[in-house]
């Protein structure tokens, strides 16, 4: 029997909130089973968030559940406590090749930090769960899948090939979760992800999460969610009052000066780039001022990715210099400061960069690089994110505000020893000039390559060389005669022929 659709609907920053902050429910108020309480106890997680508050008692009763909460704000807890509870209260052995559960999230990062999350969940209570996603070979993730798995956490391009090869099959589904559901929007999934849920059971619960819900995922929520109850917990536009915006007014020719200077100060710090270019080329001119830095973008391997942000998490090194790719769901503890070099084109990229920072409570700064050319672009788009940031014009790297965003003594390395320390292994920040591919170097120049003295043999091409016979003998072709021969020749053919 279908439910009525409720809506709740409560910010953090109001009265209400705070009135319901110092009555809030415990886990096992809303039903999180007491082992799974421990699990959270253990991680210093005591009390739930807004929207783990407001959607926990109607996703573990089975209701399909449509859900936003702003980035940092708990949503993978409010859809992880959920499914746990629901599948380990009916222990059914996996079947091969068909999960009970599969959460689609847009990214790789995403889907990894999801599964971390998962993994002292799915161990208390028996579960076996599997990550799924491309850059990587699909033969581990194949064989987990015949073995049989309870939960598939996966981006919708990878999963969507292994149901299509037949390793996959969604029509045993009982959960589906969709992360970040209108980035999935904005990055053109939603044929994919339509396609996927299409093939899970109507009968199966639905649940969407994400930071943002606009007119993107309308369509799936009217196809795929009945009667859903609807959760929000702050407004998109609500100020995160732990969270200071900033804007430098610079010069072109100073920005990444001043980029470098801030990124020296102690603390963790994320810098983001609008293209993969960009992102590579500022995390160079880092290391070579002697500020030890990593990139995160497309362009780099899954394995280079995954280096990358285990030097960010480990503390090898402080900076990560990203494209969008990072700024929806990749948690990171104890970011000071989100630096966002090239300004987004959109506000919802704003509030998600800037989530980066400010998290569970913690206070976090916000810093904008503008130039002249971007003063409106700026402006509109502080705006539309309904935040008021404090305007600063730089003229140097010794003007007082950068003390200010980011106090503390700064730190800079030598470039060698700092780019040694910040580039991932088996792929380096820098390429030499002749370089065709990572780690290997062209053959030299033949026009320019010293020959042996005497050598005056020339090469065109490798099937030349190969048309030596067996025997040693060339077979190359004889050289054609010069014009002026050719044309000799031809008028003494011509006199035999008449002398005949």
């Amino acid at each position: 029997m279908n439910l009525p659709t409720s809506t709740s609907r409560l910010s953090s920053t109001s009265p209400a909130a705070k009135d319901a902050a110092s009555a809030s429910p415990s886990f096992a108020d809303l039903g999180v089973p007491a082992q799974l309480v421990h699990i959270l106890t253990e991680r210093g997680i005591h009390t739930p968030t807004p929207i783990q508050a407001a959607t926990l008692r109607d996703a573990i009763g089975g209701r399909d559940v449509l859900g936003r909460g702003r980035t940092g704000s708990g949503k993978t807890y409010a859809f992880l406590l959920p499914l746990v509870t629901r599948l380990s209260a009916r222990p059914v052995r996996a079947r091969s090749r068909s999960p009970r559960a599969v959460i689609l999230a847009p990214t790789r990062e995403l889907v990894t930090q999801i599964d971390t999350a998962l993994q002292p969940l799915a161990v208390a209570t028996g579960l076996r769960s599997r990550t799924v996603f491309g850059g990587v070979s699909q033969v581990p993730q194949t064989k987990a899948l015949q073995g049989g798995v309870d939960i598939v956490v996966a981006c919708p391009g990878r999963l969507e090939d292994l149901v299509q090869q037949g390793a996959c099959r969604l029509d045993a589904v009982e959960i589906t979760v969709l992360d970040e559901a209108d980035h999935m929007a904005d990055l053109g999934f939603l044929p994919g992800v339509t396609r996927l849920l299409a093939q899970t059971p109507q009968s199966g619960q639905r649940l969407f999460f994400s930071a943002t819900l606009d007119k993107g995922i309308d369509g799936l929520v009217k196809r795929f969610l009945t009667r859903p109850a609807r959760h929000e917990a702050d407004s998109p536009q609500a100020p995160v009052t732990t969270m200071d915006h900033h804007v430098l007014h610079v010069r072109e020719t100073l920005r990444a000066d001043v980029l470098a200077d801030l990124a020296a100060a102690p603390g963790r710090t994320v810098i983001f780039t609008r293209t993969k270019y960009r992102a590579k080329s500022l995390t160079r001119q880092l290391n070579a001022r002697g500020v030890p830095a990593v990139e995160l973008h497309g362009n780099l391997s899954q394995n280079a990715r995954t280096r990358s942000m285990d030097a960010f998490h480990e503390g090898r090194v402080s900076t990560l210099v990203a494209t969008d790719i990072a700024a929806r769901g990749i948690h990171v503890d104890n970011v000071e400061l989100v630096i966002h070099a090239d300004p987004p084109v959109e506000h919802k990229a704003y509030v998600h960069r800037s989530g980066r920072t400010a998290r569970a409570g913690s206070r976090g700064t916000v810093v904008t690089m503008m130039t002249d050319a971007q003063v409106c672009d700026v402006r509109a788009l502080t705006k539309a994110a309904g935040v008021r940031p404090s305007t600063t014009v730089v003229d140097s790297v010794s003007h007082p505000i950068l003390q200010q965003l980011a106090a503390g003594e700064r730190s800079f390395g030598s470039p060698e020893a700092t780019t040694a320390t910040a580039a991932p292994r088996g792929r380096s920040t820098t390429r030499p000039k002749n370089a065709s591919q990572p780690g290997r170097n062209r053959k030299p120049n033949r026009s320019t390559a010293a020959k042996p003295a005497g050598d005056t043999t020339r090469r065109t091409d490798g099937a030349q060389s190969r048309r030596q016979s067996s025997s040693g003998r060339s077979t190359r072709r004889p050289a054609a005669a010069p014009a002026a021969s050719r044309t000799q020749s031809a008028a003494d053919f011509s006199r035999r022929v008449r002398t005949r």
